[in-house]
């Protein structure tokens, strides 16, 4: 015999081992199967038009002019919010709101110049913790607005970045160191990097391209922060368009909450329509490449917009109002965990995108945000049920005021002095109420009107509820004494 054995196993001391039984079928040690890997984190593009009017997407089809058929097919592949709203309508306090989950009066961004308080954790923060590079292209807005204070309108110094670690190719004031055909911009280190002869969107965009190409090593979150088609604040606050926008938009719809009130729409709505264009030419080109470099499958992609546009007609400027045009947004997702058609009623705010993509994400929302994730709304009919569909407005600097958006109804309060230069007030009185079921335009106020006491009386009590909720203390409201 051989010193190899065969057909059975030596034992101890080279003796033959019996052969062990064959095994029963139904006995088998199941096999046991490698655990499968995490699934890779999605990336995050958070695409944000500035000044973007909600009613100015072709998908939300109240305005037969509207061309954005970049935008129209991301809501037909994925989730259109109908009814989402800025919690201040005004440009750095709302990108305040969005990157903390917190209200304007508690990240430290109550009016525009002021810088972002940074010991405040923020969606690029919690991201950058959990792996994520952390990028920015455009517009920033939250360094404080003096050089005294560290910061100005152009280059934006690290320690005012929010949380953005990674990329940062951007202005601190976009508006005051481009123009719609050239300008600067600077890197994280401080080198400018100009455009010219070519429109502000596309340059953006090209800076966008240039990111998404590079190899990707981690998960990114990529926010691209576009200007258009708010207006060049140095040229008259004029709105620019592509180059032929006057001509081509010259005779385009008028939306019905503006024609019957003075204002420059008249003047801007045709370089409006021009602009919104070119931000949908722009999304398209961003998504082809996500396509292109096979990263669309993986990444959740959200637009959405600050604020609105009212074009003169309800104050001396563009914003900062609760009325649609001004309060009212533009917000749709795609991607992981956003696939599928849906059209969302309820009611949501700005203040719920931070809270939303981290749960999105698989990272925990910090305890500071008071934002409500938005998934529920995605998969659960008792969530959409129950969703308590109103939300606070603060708004400043056209007035220090405060607001209730429900479905049905719009309240706000000013201070009754008219001060603009404080972040609250102890006394405010009932100014405005419109009924958002019978005058969507909101070309009626019934503020003071005795019928719909009632109806106010509710909705004082409910916005001081979010006041308190909020952090702000319980203010006295007084009623309105005459119908404005």
């Amino acid at each position: 015999m051989s010193g190899v054995a065969t057909g059975a196993a030596l034992g101890l001391g080279g003796a033959m081992a019996e052969a062990a039984p064959p095994a029963k079928k139904g006995n088998a040690a199941p096999a046991v199967k490698p655990p499968k890997p995490a699934p890779p984190k999605p990336n995050i593009i958070l695409y944000m038009s500035d000044q973007f009017r909600w009613d100015f997407l072709g998908a939300n089809g109240l305005n037969g002019s509207t061309r954005t058929p970049n935008l129209d097919t991301l809501a037909a592949n994925g989730k259109n919010f109908n009814y989402a709203v800025t919690n201040q309508p005004v440009c750095a306090p709302a990108r305040s709101v969005m990157l903390t989950g917190m209200y304007a009066t508690g990240t430290g961004v109550w009016h525009n110049g002021l810088g972002m308080n940074q010991a405040l954790p923020t969606l690029a923060t919690e991201l950058h913790k959990a792996g994520y590079s952390t990028n920015l292209i455009g517009k920033w807005h939250l360094a404080p607005g003096t050089e005294a204070a560290g910061g100005g309108v152009g280059f934006v110094k690290p320690e005012w970045r929010g949380g953005f670690a990674d990329m940062f190719e951007g202005s601190n004031a976009l508006e005051h160191t481009t123009h719609p055909y050239e300008g600067t911009i600077y890197d994280g280190d401080g080198k400018e990097i100009t455009y010219k002869d070519e429109y502000r969107v596309d340059f953006i965009t090209d800076r966008a391209e240039k990111f998404l190409r590079q190899q990707h090593d981690q998960p990114f979150f990529l926010f691209i922060s576009q200007l258009e088609p708010h207006q060049q604040n140095d040229l008259d606050n004029r709105i620019i368009g592509p180059k032929g926008s006057t001509d081509r938009f010259q005779n385009s719809h008028v939306p019905p909450d503006l024609r019957n009130l003075p204002g420059n729409w008249q003047q801007e709505l045709p370089d409006y329509y021009g602009a919104c264009e070119a931000i949908d030419a722009s999304v398209g080109r961003v998504r082809k490449i996500l396509d292109e470099e096979k990263l669309a499958d993986n990444t959740i992609f959200v637009f959405l917009s600050d604020h609105g546009c009212h074009f003169m007609t309800r104050n001396q400027e563009y914003k900062r109002s609760v009325h649609n045009a001004s309060s009212r947004i533009p917000l749709l997702i795609h991607g992981p965990g956003f696939e599928g058609t849906q059209q969302i009623a309820q009611m949501v705010g700005i203040i719920d995108i931070a809270p939303t993509l981290l749960e999105a994400a698989g990272v925990p929302a910090p305890p500071t945000m008071k934002g409500t994730s938005l998934m529920p709304l995605l998969r659960d009919e008792k969530a959409r049920a129950t969703w308590p569909n109103e939300h606070l407005l603060q708004i400043s600097e056209s007035m220090t005021g405060r607001a209730i958006r429900t479905n049905d109804w719009t309240y706000c309060v000013a201070e009754i002095t008219g001060t603009t230069n404080q972040m609250a007030a102890p006394i405010y009185q009932e100014y405005q109420l419109y009924d958002q079921r019978n005058d969507p335009y909101e070309q009626v106020n019934l503020a003071g009107r005795k019928e719909f006491r009632k109806q106010a009386d509710e909705l004082q009590a409910k916005l001081k509820k979010l006041l308190v909720a909020a952090g702000e203390p319980e203010p006295q409201i007084r009623p309105a004494r005459l119908y404005p």
